[in-house]
């Protein structure tokens, strides 16, 4: 399956927090199985709608764990984990570069599934890193947002090059 583009930083769009989905319909539905496409095709582990352009909080997370695909609308965390965890994020946004960012082990998210059923699920480990970086593009930040601004400032120069 095709899908849109990706994004390039630093457009705009991709620092606009997106808006909550009214009700999860087959457009909703489409638009999910396209982010599947373009997740898949990077490959990655999670992909938020606003990455591809779409301004509606839509994300799906597959981090290959046996759980299979979680598609979530309007996804919010409700609880994190004291414990924190550090992984090499990137961003098919800003190819070419990755940075290490530590986040909570574990969340508890609530979201819509694809059925628009309201839900409560618990995300660990990579699953748990993959949602929370999702739930941070929906709201306008990418990873290295959360970088110190040296980190970020060399982080965003390499990227240049890259480019």
């Amino acid at each position: 399956m095709k899908h849109r583009p990706f994004l390039r930083w630093p457009d705009a769009r991709l620092t606009t927090p997106a808006r909550p989905v009214d009700a999860v319909t087959d457009e909703t539905r489409a638009i999910w199985n396209e982010m599947i496409a373009a997740m898949r095709a990077m490959p990655g582990v999670g992909l938020a709608a606003p990455q591809l352009g779409i301004p509606q909080r839509l994300a799906v997370v597959d981090a290959d764990d046996g759980f299979g695909v979680t598609r979530l609308a309007n996804p919010r965390i409700l609880h994190a984990s004291g414990d924190l965890r550090e992984h090499d994020e990137a961003s098919p946004n800003l190819p070419g570069v990755s940075a290490k960012v530590k986040r909570p082990r574990a969340v508890t998210v609530a979201y819509l599934d694809e059925t628009g059923t309201a839900r409560e699920q618990d995300f660990v480990l990579l699953r748990a890193t993959s949602v929370q970086h999702q739930i941070d593009h929906l709201d306008g930040k990418l990873y290295f947002h959360r970088l110190s601004k040296l980190k970020r400032d060399m982080l965003l120069r390499k990227a240049s090059k890259c480019a």
